[in-house]
Parts: C-alpha cells; sequence; structure tokens
C-alpha cells in the first residue's frame, strides 16, 4: 500500500539536533531505529520483568520480548494504513527504554523517591535523557542524535503534556498531537501486553482458561469460533489460537477506526493530524470497552496475584534500600555518576542511576552491598 498523505514523509523531518549527512542507502528514520537496537538501553531490556521474574521460567516474556512483539504488530498496523513504517518501529523499539526495574512497580517506586525532592519520574522523560545524554556512542555528538520525530515520539506518544506542567519539554511541541506514527504505539502496546500477559498466565498456572473464556469477551467469542472448527483439538492449541484470533481483531479495529477517524477529521497532511482536537489513533468505541475490560480482568486476576504481589514486594523493598543506601553513599556509583553526584542533586543521579539498571543487577548490589545494614525507611507506597 502506498503512503497517505498524512504520513509522515521523512524528507519534511524536523532533523536532528547536530546535522549529520545523509546514509546513501538508510533514511533517517531507518537509521534511528538502527541506533535504538544497537544501544545498551535497549539490550538490556532483556534483563527487566514484564510480568514475570526468571524464577517461573525461561519462556515468559521480558521487557525485550515484550518491545520486539509491539514493533511487529506496530509495523504491520503502519504498512496497513499507509503511515511510514520505519518511523513507527524506531517508536516501537524504544517505547520502554525508559522502564527502571520491575516494571511499572519500580516506576512508581522511583516516582515515590522523586517526590520527596519536588521532582518527578516517569519513565518515558527518562527514555529521552537515555537517547539524549546517556548513550555515549559517537564522536561527533553526544546521544544517540535522533530525529526530532522519534524524540517527540518517545516522550508523547502515549499522553499529552500541558506546556506548563513539563516546560521542559516545550520544543516537542507540547500543545500539538504527535503525528500518527507516534499515535499508534499505545495501542498496539495493550494488544500485545493483553494478549501476552495472558498467555504467560496461563503457561504459570496463574490465570485459569474457563476463567478467561467466562469473563473476556474477545477471548470468549475467538474460543467459540475455534472450538466449532477443532473440537477434538487440544485444549492448550485452541486456547493459543483463541488468543492469536483476538489479537487480530484488536489490530483490525485499530487500522480501522484509525483510517476513518482520518477521514471523518478530513486529515490531509501531518500538520492537519498535529491540529486536530483529539488524538485519531485507536479502537472503536466497542472495541475500546473489549479491551479495557480484558485489562480490568488481568489487573483483578494476574497482577494482583499473591505469587506476583510477593515478588513486587520483595523488589521494591529492594529497590528502596539500593536508593537509601547510595543517597548516603554516592562514591559507591561507577565513576560517571559518582562523578555527577557531586556536580549536582544527588537523588536525580542516584534516580537515572537505578533506572538503568536490570533487575538483577540490581539484586545482586542490594545483596552484595545493602542487605544486612540497618534498613531505612523508603517512601510510603
Amino acid at each position: 500500500m502506498g503512503a497517505e498523505p498524512y504520513a509522515m514523509d521523512v524528507g519534511r523531518s524536523r532533523g536532528r539536533r547536530y546535522p549529520e549527512p545523509s546514509h546513501p542507502y538508510r533514511n533517517d528514520y531507518a537509521r534511528d531505529r538502527d541506533r535504538v537496537i544497537h544501544s545498551r538501553a535497549f539490550r538490556r531490556l532483556e534483563a527487566k520483568t514484564q510480568v514475570f521474574t526468571t524464577r517461573y521460567s525461561d519462556h515468559f516474556r521480558n521487557r525485550l520480548t515484550h518491545t520486539l512483539e509491539v514493533a511487529q504488530i506496530a509495523r504491520t498496523a503502519a504498512r496497513a494504513l499507509g503511515l511510514n513504517a520505519d518511523l513507527v518501529e524506531a517508536l516501537a523499539l524504544a517505547h520502554d527504554i525508559g522502564h527502571p526495574p520491575f516494571g511499572h512497580a519500580g516506576e512508581q517506586q522511583l516516582n515515590l523517591w522523586m517526590q520527596r525532592f519536588g521532582e518527578r519520574f516517569e519513565h518515558n522523560r527518562h527514555a529521552l535523557r537515555i537517547v539524549e545524554h546517556f548513550e555515549q556512542r559517537y564522536l561527533d555528538f553526544p546521544g544517540l542524535n535522533l530525529t526530532f520525530e522519534v524524540r517527540e515520539g518517545i516522550v508523547k506518544h502515549s499522553r499529552d503534556y500541558d506546556p506548563a506542567e513539563a516546560p521542559e519539554l516545550a520544543e516537542y511541541l507540547l500543545h500539538r498531537r504527535p503525528p500518527l506514527e507516534a499515535q499508534l504505539i499505545d495501542p498496539v502496546d495493550e494488544i500485545a501486553y493483553n494478549v501476552s500477559d495472558t498467555d504467560d498466565g496461563f503457561e504459570a498456572r496463574l490465570v485459569d482458561p474457563e476463567q478467561v473464556i467466562e469473563e473476556v469477551e474477545l477471548v470468549a467469542e475467538a474460543y467459540r469460533e475455534v472450538d466449532r472448527h477443532y473440537p477434538e483439538g487440544r485444549r492448550w492449541m485452541k486456547l493459543t489460537e483463541a488468543l492469536r484470533r483476538a489479537l487480530d481483531r484488536m489490530v483490525t479495529d485499530l487500522i480501522d477506526q484509525t483510517r476513518q477517524a482520518a477521514q471523518a477529521a478530513g486529515v490531509r497532511d501531518v500538520e492537519d493530524v498535529r491540529r486536530a482536537p483529539a488524538r485519531l489513533a485507536g479502537f472503536s468505541a466497542a472495541m475500546a470497552g473489549r479491551v479495557s475490560g480484558w485489562k480490568r480482568f488481568l489487573n483483578l486476576n494476574l497482577y494482583q496475584h499473591p505469587s506476583i504481589i510477593e515478588d513486587r514486594t520483595r523488589s521494591v523493598e529492594a529497590l528502596d534500600q539500593v536508593f537509601a543506601f547510595l543517597l548516603d553513599h554516592p562514591g559507591e556509583m561507577p565513576g560517571y555518576f559518582a562523578g555527577q553526584a557531586r556536580q549536582g542533586p544527588v537523588h536525580r543521579v542516584v534516580c537515572d542511576y537505578i533506572a538503568g539498571m536490570t533487575d538483577s543487577y540490581l539484586i545482586r548490589l542490594y545483596r552484595e552491598r545493602v542487605q544486612g545494614q540497618e534498613p531505612r525507611r523508603g517512601p510510603a507506597a
């Protein structure tokens, strides 16, 4: 399918912070995608939790495999919509690189720590700091020197910002919507984790298949179809097929609804997308209700499962103690961070250092340097 007029044309990019010569056979968004893939932050996603820690199995998704699934779905949707698939892929691959160890629980706890100092932690803003400052791989410029649209999409793909709330992000057109390529990422993320978390929940035996078939409308509908066609099929394979069909329906709805919304809004180019009063990429109202119902089911029956809570509580306690220890002993951080702590707010440097850790590295640091010391109370959850 050819590009739609409201697709982001790489030739109209606002460019890089530090100008570079063009590449002979890769466009700028393809180069950004490759820079994300080759970054250390991207590689660390392999050792960051999605839902299950490795004590359950080596087969479950981690933050890296989740990211790859998001990228695959996003690229498919982008091509069907005639959007810029290279830009979408770059954004999908970068969308979680700012996540700290232990998933959303780790993000919430770091935010509680930063609130003590009148600041906040948010993984999208931290991802921007990673690509702008912490990834040092090039002789000609600091950071990865990504294009404006990729940097904008990193911070704006999942939410809009009040310019008064985020003055440090003023250059990213906070009064405008991001391009459709960025708007696709959040609903695709929802599709990916609803399906994969349910699949992993089956394998971990923490999610009851019968309950899913009874309570999750999209899965129930798909399972009935599969059961009619394959009545003698093995149970777990029918469940897997039902999840695949449910995924396909969500993606199809997202594509159809986004195309209809763009047509109804009369958008002719990216600037029309930016000026739209609301985001255009998303599910139909009926599908949005079904997706939300699936998320509620997972929250009640998986994310709040006693085994998951036990892991999460133990992990957050370790993060708390490491944060407190490093606040008191900033010289224990590696040279770069220790040097930064001598020049600026120690809490900010400690937060940046911990946010970049993998789950296993933080636990190892906790056991080797912190465990056994007098515990210091962390921020209240």
